[in-house]
């Protein structure tokens, strides 16, 4: 039993150590699906709109997903009680890339609002780099 006792222990704050995580990941998905909106506004071919509504859905999802890793496996109860409001804003975040939101309509306004909480999340995010 002695062989599988480990020698060395160790702890993380997240699933790896610091470093594996950005919300630059949410924004740039987002970042696309905005701009898929605007020329899906833009365009009245419907082919195009069709592969533009296709495309748009699958960077929502991305979206969301990069959102959950964040929210799931990065921040901690500590994180939460320093910002309580963390919580609101990620299931408002991932409501805005849902279906209720930028993967179920092409509108440029949802997504900017998307952008805008994605923003919200970072800033806290980089807060705690800080610390």
């Amino acid at each position: 039993m002695k062989l599988f006792r480990p020698t060395i222990i160790v702890s993380a704050h997240c699933d790896l150590p610091c470093g594996v995580y950005d919300p630059a990941q949410a924004r740039i998905e987002a970042e696309s699906v905005k701009a898929i909106c605007d020329k899906y506004q833009a365009n009245t071919d419907p082919e195009f709109r069709t592969r533009a509504l296709i495309i748009k859905e699958q960077r929502s999802e991305l979206v969301k997903h990069h959102l959950w890793v964040l929210w799931t496996d990065y921040f901690k109860a500590p994180h939460f009680e320093k910002y309580p409001n963390l919580h609101q804003l990620f299931n408002e975040a991932t409501k805005l890339a849902g279906a209720g939101g930028s993967k179920g309509q092409a509108d440029s306004a949802v997504a900017e609002q998307l952008l805008s909480k994605i923003d919200e999340i970072a800033k806290i995010f980089w807060e705690t780099k800080q610390a």
